[in-house]
């Protein structure tokens, strides 16, 4: 209704047919989901369907358009939320962003707690939202029929024609009110969460949300027409606020619709954390992203995702400044070209298939995959200017991404596989024990390497071999000629680029040896203690991480004060 504002309050006449549009695609996309459930009951979401189906730089186009299009549905949802929130108490205006981010942390808190714990959480507020958002539809049908209803627009937003009205200007309105659609996919992403029989319940589900999204997102737009409602041109109500203050006043059931509303748009950023990171563990899978994501936490949830997902989303809110119109800019796009991957792949899973039905499921896809693919287009040109070039570029950088990362995981695969049986050498190595002086920590770890090897040589790092005369004397009063003790001039005080270059002196003139490192390090008592201390080991044992053929063992020493 913003966009088409912008032409004028006649152009606010195009609401209702611009909103039978966008619910007839609902239908066509969820009923094109109910298949993909079907055929993928262990969880098809866009990315498993094209992959499989239309090859990997599709699958991996779906799936860079969906993860960033989770992001934005955080994003975007919060923002939303916020501003139910914000239109019902205009004085929390000033801290929007704040409110923003406190909210993300508080879904990914719940979520880090469980799914089915951050689900329990949202099914009161859900049904809280469908039956006050129901019956206001009904309360205000029956104000309009009956004649009780009166408006008058603020002189400001009838005043606000910018633009004349175009083509352009109607498809732009469109793909903005096309925003409503996404999430459709989420539940065939997530199918075995479902109670048993997952599959039917699964469809079942979508099959009720996009029924009750449609008949609600065409109630509303119904009544904002016929009553003539004008929205605000600044974004600082919404017009459902505005349209729940017309027929009910300023009283509970007011505050009880902005609340709810809120409410079930954190569930839509709650889809996302579930959604997410199960598609990240499902890349991982597939060594597309570092196998980290496929690692389940203490409450055996995707943590690492969940909190990815969470810094992206909070980030984007930062950037934007939690404005909601701006956001949507680049909303949409990501998961409509998804939409359009996923139910080609499917025409393709039924022609290749032996299902009875497959003609008339070959339809029901391909209708859905031409229909989406329209508004993908309609999407990226119309907001193209606007926002969409980001998601445009960000996608194609995600997939290289994802390849570079399959093509390392390929390459150690492939280095690490041998069928060579290895055997031991029975030699012994050679070790090497960096040691600032001879107190316990060090002594104990010079006995350690000598129960390793018979070959064992102390470094001694000084800025003038003179200072190392009092460690010498000392080196052969308590140890004398059982280990060589080595002793290096660093003139600047540098202590890791003399002990470096002299391992990789050993590893030249001893090349078929094994070189052992031995670090002797001591563990203060108190984690906190340790910022006190310089973690040479620490430095030390990162840069020999690189260096072929160095082993490195750490030698710790507990303090207990």
């Amino acid at each position: 209704m913003r966009v088409l504002l912008l032409a004028g309050v006649a152009a606010l006449s195009l609401t209702l047919p611009l909103s039978i549009a966008v619910a007839l695609l609902l239908i066509v996309v969820a009923t094109s989901y109910q298949q993909t459930i079907t055929a993928y009951p262990g969880g098809g979401g866009s990315y498993i369907v094209a992959h499989e189906n239309l090859g990997v730089i599709p699958g991996l186009t779906a799936a860079a358009s969906l993860l960033v299009d989770y992001v934005l549905t955080v994003a975007v949802s919060t923002a939303a939320g916020i501003l139910a929130l914000v239109s019902a108490f205009p004085n929390l205006a000033q801290y929007q962003l704040e409110m923003s981010i406190a909210a993300v942390i508080l879904v990914t808190v719940l979520n880090l707690r469980g799914v089915r714990e951050s689900g329990t959480v949202f099914a009161i507020p859900t049904y809280v939202f469908l039956l006050s958002i129901l019956a206001l539809i009904a309360m205000g049908l029956f104000r309009l029929a009956t004649g009780d209803l009166s408006y008058q627009p603020d002189q400001a937003a009838t005043s606000a024609s910018t633009q004349s009205l175009t083509w352009f200007l109607v498809l732009s309105a469109f793909a903005k009110g096309c925003t409503a659609m996404t999430g459709t996919e989420a539940i065939a992403n997530v199918v075995p969460v479902f109670q048993a029989p997952e599959a039917k319940n699964a469809r079942i589900t979508l099959g009720w949300m996009a029924g009750l999204l449609a008949a609600m997102f065409i109630g509303i737009s119904f009544l904002a027409t016929q009553i003539g409602l004008v929205p605000s041109p600044n974004e600082d109500e919404t017009v459902l606020s505005q349209l729940t203050r017309l027929i009910v006043g300023d009283g509970w059931y007011y505050y009880l619709v902005q609340f709810s509303t809120t409410l079930i748009l954190l569930l839509a950023a709650n889809t996302s954390f579930n959604s997410f990171p199960r598609l990240l563990y499902i890349m991982a899978r597939d060594r597309y992203v570092p196998r980290w994501f496929s690692l389940r936490g203490d409450r055996l949830v995707y943590s690492t995702g969940i909190l990815a997902l969470a810094a992206s989303s909070i980030l984007l809110l930062a950037g934007f400044g939690s404005n909601v119109d701006s956001l949507l800019n680049l909303y949409a796009i990501g998961v409509f070209s998804s939409f359009t991957l996923s139910q080609s792949g499917m025409v393709l899973h039924w022609l290749r298939g032996d299902d009875p039905h497959r003609r008339r499921k070959v339809i029901v896809n391909g209708t859905g995959a031409v229909a989406t693919m329209v508004v993908t287009i309609v999407i990226a040109v119309t907001k193209f200017a606007e926002g969409a070039w980001v998601v445009i570029i960000i996608v194609p950088l995600l997939i290289a991404l994802f390849l570079a990362v399959n093509g390392h995981y390929r390459a150690v695969s492939r280095q690490l596989h041998t069928e060579v049986v290895v055997k031991p050498r029975g030699a012994s190595p050679l070790v090497v024990v960096p040691i600032p002086n001879l107190n316990l920590v060090s002594r104990r770890a010079l006995a350690f390497a000598q129960d390793l090897s018979n070959r064992v040589v102390a470094v001694h790092v000084v800025p003038d071999v003179k200072e190392a005369e009092a460690l010498r004397n000392q080196w052969n009063d308590a140890v004398g000629d059982e280990i060589t003790l080595e002793i290096i001039e660093s003139p600047y005080r540098l202590l890791l680029p003399p002990l470096l270059a002299y391992v990789d002196a050993l590893r030249e003139t001893h090349p078929d040896d094994y070189l052992v490192v031995v670090l002797p390090e001591f563990v203060p008592k108190h984690w906190w203690e340790n910022i006190l201390h310089n973690q040479t080991a620490l430095r030390l044992k990162a840069a020999l991480l690189y260096r072929p053929g160095v082993a490195v063992t750490s030698f710790p020493y507990h303090l207990i004060e």
